[in-house]
């Protein structure tokens, strides 16, 4: 397999200008930059508006917080072996107070031991969600209960949108940026 960046960073002057204006939205929004899957998304720059508007709202203000949605992004990192997703949310993770060993586990692909409960509830929930395609009745009422139908929806669209990045991230081979964060095992 070939680790060539197929869709590498474009100079902001070679951009045009609905590509400029996109990738400023960007630049201006708390992510403060281009990078990652917004790389190879500013071909697209309608698309990577509507998919930054989405993300900025699940990354930085769902309903179930900060914390356990980046417990829900590594989650779906490991799914896909999303490295660039992996190289920029695991530390974020930690410094949101996910422990270690939970994201060690979680990057060797199994059920980490010791999960509050709110986090538990997330892991099995997008574990479900991810590999099963559903998410059991069990499940869904234990969520419900927790996060109420706005939290429920919010933790799906984390699922959702961190799978059409991995996919993108995937397919455009999209380069690893540096990171604290261990690349994730194969």
């Amino acid at each position: 397999m070939s680790t060539n960046d197929r869709l590498p960073p474009i100079a902001f002057e070679q951009l045009s200008a609905a590509q400029q204006v996109a990738a400023q939205a960007v630049i201006n929004g708390p992510r403060g930059a281009l990078y990652g899957p917004f790389v190879p998304l500013i071909r697209s720059p309608e698309l990577m508006a509507a998919a930054q508007r989405m993300g900025e709202y699940l990354r930085y203000r769902s309903a179930i917080g900060t914390r356990l949605t980046e417990l829900a992004i590594l989650v779906t990192a490991r799914q896909w072996s999303q490295q660039v997703e992996w190289a920029i949310h695991a530390p974020i993770a930690r410094d949101y107070g996910i422990a270690d060993e939970v994201i060690a586990a979680i990057a060797a692909r199994q059920r980490p031991a010791g999960l509050l409960q709110e986090e538990a509830l997330v892991y099995d929930f997008c574990i479900q969600l991810q590999q099963r395609q559903r998410v059991d009745d069990a499940t869904y009422a234990a969520a419900l209960a927790a996060f109420g139908e706005h939290g429920v929806v919010d933790l799906m669209g984390i699922n959702g949108y961190y799978t059409f990045l991995a996919m993108v991230m995937n397919a455009a081979q999209t380069a690893v940026p540096a990171s604290h964060a261990p690349p994730l095992p194969e």
